[in-house]
C-alpha cells in the first residue's frame, strides 16, 4: 500500500508521534524544534490523518493522535521503493551505494555483522 508523501513539516511531526506513541496538537507543538502556532500543528495532524499517516481518538474535546503505521514498517516500504526504483531491485546495489557515499559510523559495522549472521540463520526476511 502506497501512502501519500509527507511534507518536511509533517515528517517532523510524524517523528514526534512515533517517538511518543500518542500526542495532542499541543504536545506535538511543544516538542517541535521551532516555534509554531497550535492551529498550524492541528492542521498538519489533520492533513496527516487524511493522508493515512495518523489516526486519532477523542478525550473530551481533545484529539489524541497516534501513528497509523509503525516507523519500521514505513521505513521498510520506503527502502523497498528505493531498491525497486533506483537499484534495479538489487539490495546489493543499495548497500554498495551506502558504503561508497555514506560510510559507516562507529559501531555500525558490528551491528550489521550481527544482522547478517541472524539473516543467514533465517531469522530475517529473505534470509
Amino acid at each position: 500500500m502506497k501512502i501519500t508523501e509527507l511534507s518536511a513539516a509533517e515528517r517532523e511531526v510524524m517523528e514526534i508521534v512515533w517517538d511518543r506513541g500518542e500526542v495532542t496538537a499541543r504536545e506535538a507543538r511543544d516538542a517541535l524544534s521551532r516555534d509554531v502556532a497550535r492551529n498550524t500543528v492541528r492542521t498538519l495532524l489533520e492533513r496527516m490523518e487524511e493522508k493515512g499517516w495518523v489516526t486519532h481518538r477523542e478525550v473530551g474535546r481533545t484529539f489524541v493522535y497516534r501513528a497509523a503505521h509503525p516507523r519500521e514498517e514505513t521505513i521498510g516500504r520506503k527502502v523497498q521503493e528505493l531498491v525497486d526504483s533506483f537499484c534495479g531491485g538489487s539490495t546489493e546495489t543499495l548497500v554498495a551505494a551506502l558504503l561508497d557515499y555514506r560510510g559507516l559510523r562507529p559501531g555500525e559495522l558490528e551491528r550489521i555483522r550481527k544482522m547478517l549472521k541472524e539473516a543467514k540463520g533465517g531469522r530475517l526476511k529473505n534470509g
